[in-house]
Parts: C-alpha cells; structure tokens; sequence
C-alpha cells in the first residue's frame, strides 16, 4: 500500500487520539462530565455530532450502494431522513433538553422516562435499558462490518494468509482506535472528535463526484446521464417502479429519528435551549450538503463504472473504489479517514449510550445505588469494552450488509423510543402504564416482523419496512393504555413547551 495513504490515515488515528487525551484533561471527573460533557456543547459541535453519530458508514457505504445498484429511486431513504432529522429538531431538541435537566437532571434517556413516569420507573429504565443494549450491539456491529469491509477492499493482501485476515484487522483495528478515544474522554470526546470526523466527511463527499465527473476518464454530467439512462432508461427516475409500499418504507426511514438515543442525547447536552435554533440550521445545513454528496457518488460512481469496465462485485465498495483510482495516495488516504470518520463517530456514540445505561440503568439502580463519581465513570470505561467486545463478536461475518444491519437496529430504536419519547415530551395525559405498553409493543413488533421475514415479503407481496408497523403500534398501544388508565403521579411539574420561554429561562 502507497506510503501516502499511511501518512494520512496515520495523522487520523493520532488526531482522534489526541482529542480523547484533551476531553480527559477537561472533564471526565463526574458522571455528568463523563456522560454528557457537564451540558456544554457549543451549537456548532452538538449539530455535528448529533449528525456524524446518525449518519455512520451508512453515508459512505449503504447509501452510495443502493443507488450504484438501484438508481436514483433509492434517494428517496434520504428524503425521508432528512425530513426526519429536521422534524426531530424541531420538536424533540429543545423540550428535551429542557426536561432532561428539570427532571432529577437525567443523564440517559431510561432515566428520563423514569423521572417522567415515576410510577413505572423501574420497569421503564429496565426495559429501555434492554432495548438499548440489544439494538445497539446490532447497530455498533454494522459499523464494524464496514470497517472491515474498507481494509478488505482498501488493503487486501496486508496481512499473510496464514494469520489474521484482513476483514477481522479491520474490525478490531477500527474497535481499537474508537474505544481508546471513547474509555479515556468519554462524551466530550466523543462529540469533539464527532465535529471533526462530520466535517472531513462532508468535504469527502463534495470533492468525491466532482472528481468523478471532471476526471479525464470520466464524464460531465450531461454525458453521464445519457450513459446511465443506457444502461437503463429509468436509472435517474425517482419514481419509477416505486409502489405505495416501496415509497412508505424508504420514507418512514424519517420516523427512526425520534427514537434513536445516540443522536438525542446530543439534544440533551447542547448548552442551552437558546442554542437550539443555531444548532439545528447548522446540523440541517451540514446533512443536506452531505446526502446530496453520497447520492451523487452512487450515481455518478456507477456512470464512472460504466466507462471504464470495472467489476465492483460490492455496490457498497464503490466509495473505497473510487478513492484508490482517483486519487494521489494523501488524498485517498484523507478518503479512507472520511470512511473511518463516519464509521467511528457513530460507533463511538452508541458504545457511550450503551455503556451509561449499562451504568445508570442497571448498575447503579440494583447493585450500587449510592456509587460515588469515580466508580461510576470506572464502571462506564468498563462497559463501553464489554459492548465492543460483543459487537465485534456479531460482525465476524464479512458478508453482513451495512445497510441491513442499519436498517434493523434504526426500527428498533424508532419503534420502541419514537412514540414514546414524542408524546412523553407533548402529551401531558400519557400515563406510565401506557409507556411501558408502547415500549414492549414497539421493540417487540420489530422484532417479530423481522424474525417473520415480513420486511422481505408481506403476504406474498414486496416487504414492509418494519419501523413501520412497530411505530404505528408502539403509538396505538401508548394512546390506548394511557386513556384506559389512571394517571398517578405523571402530571407533577411538566415543564412548558413554548420555546420561547423556555429560551429565556436558560
């Protein structure tokens, strides 16, 4: 492998490295400081990070995959979560970051819920507890796969046949790197080293189709859609063979983000409610430029393909493809890091979440209840390994798809939190009883329809996405349950949702 692309991804590991030493200097003392960075993200870094953590290989890997073997009918996934994202900022961030702090100063989701819903609070963090390290080993898995899908690709033959292959090098050296940063810094590393990672990814996926498109082998962009439509007439339609279902199932994509405790906990670390507004039009800002650039790269990537014969075997590979030929070696190495960074930022992100509510939820609440500051974050260091550990375990197949595995664990979290955390924040009249109903109902809809094989074929039919029958009965069992039962407790002290107020309190 060229030196360059050593040199470069070199300086990454060191970077990322570096950050984790800073945040350790700064503030991992506390369980708060540990967890959520003492509720001090500036705008720009919790923007940032809230989107670098959400969007994963995903954005490098599946995306630009689906599109190089579908065609532009498969934006239609971005469409939806970019509405998602937007609707998430609008609604969830500023009223949970308000109530995660007047409510007993709650450091996890599970612990807000409880302190929401004091009538059913060990159920409510037992449970959560449990959605979230299970969806989230699944989820940390993906981003493994990818990791060892770029050293396949990237840097086949590194490693000699008899040892090691380059798949598992690539699961546990991406493994490595992340829980060094994620052990020594915890959330303040985590989301400084999210900020940088979020803007070498965006300049990745700008610099990428241009390249494509004005390369000496390459086409313009009129020349590339005539080449596209030939290979097939439809390849740039967005509508084109697009049913009701296919449609709903891209879109619903959007409903996840409400549920999805990695991207809001940012929400409940960002300084201030006043910072909100900031945050939410630098994050949209940064996701729009970005998905425009992975739609791009699957696209054009696949015109490229075309003119010059390449055999890509892995549509979710033409991102690494494409970075080896077009580029000198510093450069593809910077590229590589941009695929590291997408894959890092999340993967760190879910370790943090799983390991406080392994803390929070479970440790502290059944074991030691009146731990002090030390052991608690100890304890934390320890889980984000054991989370890896098991990660790494389910990503051993190099034969995982990405954007699968993303897929599953994003229905999860959206079925079983989305509701729940929507109408926790809005709906005064929901009870704890009704939490629980709609908690059980979506995760268990997820994954019953998953294990049923229903999001392949439904009745015989094209599948449904499961995200969207969990969320629909997560919200059905929440409304139900809630007017069937007596509150007990639930109303006491809900804070008011008029932003503007609450602007101005903080």
């Amino acid at each position: 492998m060229e030196t360059g692309i050593w040199i470069s991804l070199t300086a990454y590991f060191v970077l990322m490295l570096a950050i984790g030493f800073y945040a350790y200097r700064r503030s991992t003392g506390t369980a708060e400081q540990y967890i959520l960075g003492g509720r001090r993200l500036p705008p720009a870094v919790a923007a940032l990070s809230a989107g670098a953590s959400d969007m994963s290989g995903w954005l490098l890997l599946g995306l630009p995959g689906a599109l190089y073997a579908a065609g532009l009918v498969e934006a239609w996934i971005g469409i939806g979560l970019f509405i998602g994202a937007y609707l998430n900022w609008i609604i969830v961030a500023p009223r949970l970051r308000e109530q995660t702090e007047r409510y007993d100063n709650s450091l996890t989701v599970p612990a807000f819920l409880a302190a929401r819903f004091p009538s059913t609070a060990l159920p409510l963090r037992t449970i959560s507890g449990l959605v979230i390290v299970l969806f989230f080993s699944v989820y940390t898995a993906s981003g493994l796969v990818g990791g060892g899908k770029l050293f396949t690709t990237a840097f086949g033959g590194l490693v000699d046949a008899g040892g090691v292959s380059d798949y598992a090098l690539g699961v546990w050296l991406t493994l490595g790197i992340v829980m060094a940063y994620t052990v020594v810094g915890g959330f303040l590393a985590v989301s400084l080293t999210d900020f940088v990672q979020g803007c070498i990814m965006m300049v990745a996926l700008v610099i990428m189709p241009v390249l494509v498109l004005t390369t000496g082998q390459g086409d313009g962009v009129g020349q590339a859609a005539d080449r596209l439509r030939g290979i097939d007439p439809n390849f740039l339609s967005l509508t084109n063979g697009l049913s009701l279902i296919a449609f709903l199932s891209a879109i619903t994509w959007g409903l996840g983000y409400f549920g999805q405790p990695h991207i809001i906990v940012r929400f409940m670390a960002v300084r201030s409610v006043k910072a909100v507004p900031a945050a939410r039009r630098i994050g949209m800002t940064w996701m729009g430029i970005s998905l425009i650039g992975a739609i791009s790269v699957g696209v054009f990537g696949r015109a490229y393909a075309e003119r010059n014969g390449l055999d890509i075997q892995d549509p979710e590979t033409i991102f690494i493809v494409l970075a080896q030929l077009l580029f000198h070696p510093l450069i593809t190495g910077f590229l590589f890091a941009a695929l590291l960074a997408a894959i890092m930022s999340t993967v760190s992100s879910q370790l943090l979440v799983a390991s406080s509510s392994l803390t929070e939820d479970f440790y502290r609440l059944f074991l030691r209840r009146h731990a002090s500051e030390k052991e608690t974050v100890l304890v934390g260091r320890v889980c984000v390994l054991l989370v890896g550990l098991v990660a790494a375990v389910l990503a051993r197949d190099p034969d995982s798809q990405v954007l699968g595995l993303v897929a599953n664990a994003w229905a999860g979290f959206g079925a079983a939190f989305g509701p729940l955390i929507l109408l926790a924040l809005t709906w005064p009249r929901m009870t704890g009883t009704g939490a629980v109903a709609g908690l059980v109902t979506g995760a268990a809809v997820v994954v019953g329809w998953i294990w049923a094989g229903w999001s392949d074929s439904f009745l015989g039919g094209e599948g449904v996405y499961e995200i969207i029958p969990g969320f629909l009965c997560a919200t059905i069992a929440i409304v139900v349950v809630s007017l069937l039962t007596k509150p007990s407790g639930e109303f006491r002290a809900i804070p008011s949702h008029d932003d503007t107020e609450l602007a101005g309190r903080r």
